[in-house]
């Protein structure tokens, strides 16, 4: 009898941190949604953030290197942070030439990616060969027009991306919230 008394706050608990996950998942799924209307700005937050994160990360970058400083690796370390902190205030004073750069390398990485599964699926013939030829030629297509459009695609490419992972994130969050609320549920109530 004391251990079921014991287990129903802790099966309270665990609903009460799924449901936090489900409304984190609903914050992700409203600035995803939110992203996708205001595409253009999305693309200059996420560029901004990128580059606060990379001139946050060179400091400690460069704090760690001074604090290993009798270490072989404190030079590496130095200029692993100097190039973070140079690439940080870069993006951050230029974020609409980092998302063209960054919209560029998306591009070409599509059109790799592409080939790759292409030449790939038509070399090998494998069991999935349809669905990797298919993924493949969905790459080619996507860097194909993601760079006809360079350098105007830059303004919307990264915001999309970046919008489109929020959503699917948030929805993953909320499935997961939302089912987990409802195994605890279903194990606490057989728990004798």
């Amino acid at each position: 009898m004391a251990k079921s008394k014991r287990r129903r706050p802790e099966a309270k608990k665990l609903k009460r941190d799924f449901s936090w996950i489900a409304v984190l998942g609903v914050i992700l799924v409203i600035a995803g949604l939110v992203g996708l209307v205001y595409v253009a700005v999305a693309t200059l937050t996420s560029m901004i953030l990128f580059g606060w994160l990379l001139l946050i990360g060179g400091v400690v970058g460069l704090l760690h290197a001074v604090q290993a400083r009798g270490t072989s690796f404190f030079w590496l370390g130095v200029i692993v942070a100097a190039l973070n902190i140079a690439a940080g205030v870069v993006v951050i004073r230029r974020p609409d030439a980092a998302a063209a750069a960054l919209t560029m390398f998306a591009a070409l990485l599509f059109l790799s990616a592409g080939l790759f599964r292409v030449v790939g699926s038509l070399v090998v013939r494998g069991s999935q060969f349809g669905w990797t030829l298919l993924l493949g030629v969905f790459d080619l297509l996507l860097g194909i027009l993601v760079l006809a459009e360079w350098p105007s695609s830059s303004q919307y490419v990264i915001g999309t991306f970046f919008s489109l992972a929020l959503l699917f994130d948030g929805l993953g969050l909320l499935a997961t919230g939302f089912g987990g609320r409802r195994i605890v549920g279903m194990v606490s109530d057989r728990i004798p």
